[in-house]
């Protein structure tokens, strides 16, 4: 059975709020109990995490780099789009980073990994308090959300990640040695990552405010022009000043905002035809 298609009753019974406060916090609790389980199986191979994932960006060897450079070679380019990451060492200054900082990669790394399951408990929490025909619209919703949770947290990690890393790894200033600290290395690395993860639910956001009538695909075409300038700002909000990592970001924002659109004038349609046959 599906991960979101929890049974419940025609006749969902009514429940006090302490009696929803109590439910929330079993929800909370079973979904804290799959994190801190991944988080610690993470942290008992921290030096795989670290070696191979967290720092992947910064080895040549780093799989986008190589295929960022067999595309410049088919496309008869040569080396053109061949990046090679800047050598920088890593430090450790405060007593105890290390340690502290395995815990939280362990643990943030734990939540993107359980995040499907996180979701669920979410849903099956809120998806009672829906008419029958709205849990038959929404079918499939922890799945598509958590396909594309990952899908922007994969995108964040071999597409924008390697020139971020290029390039503010390799920006010098005379004088300096390029030596970041592992902490600050780290949150650009969930800089880089987690915010398109989010970004990537923007169909999902636009499909429930079309739902509630907030959005409509003749105010989102209207802006359309607004939402381009925006999303060339947000780029440049949560990339580095690189055009190229701007624009990286900025074209899957500008193709989600256009599957948006696509997605409220269903759900407009939808809802217009209901009404149609149902004018009472």
């Amino acid at each position: 059975m599906a991960l979101d298609q929890v049974d419940v009753d025609s006749q969902v019974k009514e429940m006090s709020f302490l009696e929803h406060l109590e439910e929330l916090r079993w929800h909370i609790i079973r979904s804290l109990v799959v994190i801190i389980g991944v988080g610690i199986v993470l942290f008992l191979f921290h030096d795989w995490l670290f070696e191979v994932v967290i720092f992947g960006p910064t080895h040549a060897d780093f799989l986008s780099y190589r295929v960022f450079c067999n595309w410049s070679n088919s496309l008869g380019l040569g080396d053109a789009m061949c990046i090679q990451p800047p050598d920088f060492r890593k430090q450790a200054i405060g007593f105890g980073e290390s340690f502290i900082v395995s815990i939280k990669v362990s643990f943030i790394a734990g939540f993107i990994a359980a995040f499907p399951y996180v979701f669920y408990e979410f849903w099956r929490f809120i998806s009672p308090g829906l008419y029958p025909n709205e849990r038959s619209a929404t079918r499939g919703i922890v799945f598509v959300c958590s396909a594309l949770f990952l899908i922007g947290v994969l995108f964040g990690y071999f597409i924008i990640a390697p020139f971020a890393v290029n390039f503010l790894g390799g920006y010098d200033i005379p004088g300096v040695e390029n030596s970041p600290t592992l902490s600050s290395f780290i949150n650009y690395m969930l800089m880089f990552t987690a915010p398109a993860g989010l970004i990537f639910e923007l169909p999902i956001v636009v499909f429930f405010l079309s739902k509630i009538g907030l959005v409509t695909p003749e105010a989102m075409r209207k802006y359309r022009r607004h939402a381009i300038i925006g999303t060339l700002l947000l780029a440049a909000v949560i990339t580095p000043p690189d055009v190229v990592t701007q624009f990286l970001i900025g074209i899957p924002l500008f193709i989600l905002y256009e599957i948006s659109i696509f997605i409220s004038a269903r759900v407009n349609k939808a809802e217009e035809k209901k009404m149609n046959e149902n004018p009472d």
